[in-house]
């Protein structure tokens, strides 16, 4: 959803709806009540060339500011690891992943697998946005999702309230060979760079999936859907 001009922006903001970021024009002034509500709610503001705001909101009337609304309500990260626990099943950690179609794939395999979510980190990652939404068919209605400043920060809150990390990478134990813990997270790393040491370092397993073809590399949506089907068989069967 998109809010442009200084006002409706403003209201949006005081308003206490899910905010993903806030646009200005780099040739203007953004409004000191938009730079306020944003740092006060930690909102990403970011500077781009005019014409891709009015491009976004169809229209050159939007006074160089521009928001974007999340179509869904985020729950506290608290909320996501107590439910998983509760139901000894897991939830998925998006790593920095930036491609829309790759999230919404992932979050809709989530759900059919019987996931309860996701947490999602506040920067360099896509916004739950339209594209998400549908892509994954819906699935984000069904889903809790949490977004958080620190990923590394909030795994070891979930890991001190009895939770188990696991990261899907290259490397690790054979996905054959693994028994998901009840109550875990499952990263999955960003399509570029993979898996951030600082999860990497905090895993209490890492795991791969045995390939034996000639392409030795899988897309994290396809390696995404293959983890969730051997957790989901084990943890929900």
């Amino acid at each position: 959803m998109i809010v442009y001009g200084k006002n409706p922006v403003i209201e949006a903001l005081r308003s206490g709806k899910e905010v993903e970021k806030v646009l200005v024009a780099h040739d203007g002034h953004p409004p000191y009540q938009v730079l306020k509500l944003c740092k006060e709610r930690g909102i990403k503001l970011q500077k781009v060339p005019r014409q891709k705001i009015e491009e976004m909101a169809g229209t050159k009337k939007t006074q160089g500011v521009l928001a974007l609304l999340s179509p869904v309500e985020y729950v506290a990260p608290e909320e996501l690891f107590h439910e998983t626990l509760e139901k000894g099943s897991f939830f998925l950690v998006l790593d920095h992943l930036t491609d829309p179609q790759n999230v919404g794939n992932l979050l809709r395999t989530c759900e059919v697998l019987g996931g309860v979510g996701a947490l999602l980190p506040k920067d360099r990652a896509c916004p739950i946005n339209q594209t998400v939404v549908k892509a994954s068919a819906g699935a984000v209605f069904y889903l809790m999702l949490s977004k958080v400043s620190s990923l590394s920060r909030s795994l070891r809150a979930f890991k001190e309230m009895g939770g188990w990390v696991v990261v899907v990478e290259r490397g690790g134990k054979s996905l054959q060979e693994f028994s998901f813990p009840r109550g875990c997270g499952l990263v999955l790393g960003s399509e570029g760079e993979g898996v951030s040491r600082s999860l990497l370092e905090m895993a209490d397993a890492v795991v791969s999936i045995p390939m034996q073809g000639k392409v030795n590399s899988l897309n994290v949506s396809s390696a995404g859907a293959i983890a969730m089907w051997q957790a989901s068989s084990q943890l929900n069967g």
